[in-house]
């Protein structure tokens, strides 16, 4: 889940309209996890084919990749490769934490508690390497790049933004500032009053747009600053300090310009850090990636979805002829 940085960075709302000809970086693994959670029966059943196969996230990916070809906005999708050892600590207790609340749906469910379901069916979502593989089919029949990233995608995201092969990077997290991305975007396509994963409340939410300079402007910090001021809070790659959070950390990184410094007035060694550190400045990166977009291939769009996962022909129809009204070959101004 990466750290909450929500109180530090300067989060600016976005417009459908400021997305016309731009291009991002989605974070596939982080989207795809979204559309697992949230979209689901009142009870918290995941959709399914007739066969039993879940097919939550090609609904999610289809309709949400039809809404950003309708703005005009052009996205990638960028896949986990082999992720660092030293998140196997998380990797571990997210499963943990996932088997947990799946126990918990199902009592929930066979008790007849719908919202306590839904709540815990949010939290039980995994995923497979049947959804991984469909959902790149499904991608690639829609003409959208589909990028394989050598360790984490989100690093490899960011590194495709600063690059300047993509506008911005997308994500949930914010762990794409710290591995470099200059514009990180949130919340696509998500504007409006949102149920929160695993909890009873609903919340108004806005695109927004976080400008990296801005930021560590804002905070005084430069980028390896803003690193280890996360390594103190604790990331999907260490624990943290315990009892500091994020505007602590940046106290201490502002008064003693390094992590080893903030952990020396804490009594603490620094022990490991370098590693975790090393993930962000110096992660697993490639060049091997073609981003080119195409229109659907509305056939073959139309033999997975339903004719392989029986979706309704009228939905999957309607959902490709946004493809086609969208704004991706008018030119912003700003671009010339």
């Amino acid at each position: 889940m990466g750290v909450n940085l929500s109180d530090l960075v300067l989060a600016k709302d976005l417009e459908t309209q400021n997305l016309m000809g731009r291009t991002v970086a989605i974070d596939a693994y982080n989207a795809i996890y979204q559309f697992l959670s949230v979209i689901r029966q009142p009870d918290g059943t995941p959709l399914m084919d007739p066969r039993g196969r879940i097919t939550s996230h090609l609904e999610g990916l289809l309709n949400r990749n039809a809404n950003l070809a309708e703005m005009g906005l052009r996205s990638a999708y960028v896949f986990d490769g082999i992720p660092p050892e030293k998140k196997e600590a998380t990797i571990r207790e997210r499963r943990e934490r996932r088997e947990s609340a799946k126990k918990e749906w199902e009592q929930a469910k066979a008790e007849g508690d719908v919202r306590k379901a839904y709540s815990k069916a949010t939290q039980s979502s995994r995923i497979t390497n049947e959804i991984v593989e469909s959902s790149r089919i499904l991608l690639t029949h829609l003409g959208i790049p589909v990028v394989q990233a050598p360790e984490e995608g989100e690093a490899q995201a960011a590194y495709m933004c600063a690059k300047g092969d993509v506008w911005a990077s997308a994500s949930q997290d914010f762990d794409s500032l710290l591995f470099g991305a200059p514009r990180l975007v949130r919340n696509l396509t998500l504007s409006g009053r949102r149920k929160m994963p695993g909890k009873d409340e609903y919340r108004e939410v806005r695109m927004q747009i976080i400008d990296r300079d801005e930021t560590l402007s804002s905070l005084g910090l430069n980028g390896k600053q803003l690193v280890d001021l996360c390594i103190l809070v604790g990331t999907d790659f260490n624990p943290g300090v315990m009892g500091i959070g994020p505007k602590k950390a940046l106290k201490l990184i502002k008064q003693y310009g390094t992590l080893a410094g903030a952990l020396r007035s804490l009594g603490l060694e620094e022990g490991e850090m370098e590693k975790v550190r090393s993930i962000f400045l110096d992660f697993e990166r490639t060049d091997d990636y073609r981003l080119a977009w195409r229109s659907p291939d509305r056939q073959s769009v139309l033999d997975m979805l339903c004719g392989e996962y029986g979706f309704s022909e009228k939905r999957v129809n309607g959902a490709l002829d946004k493809f086609s009204s969208g704004k991706k070959d008018q030119m912003r101004l700003d671009m010339f």
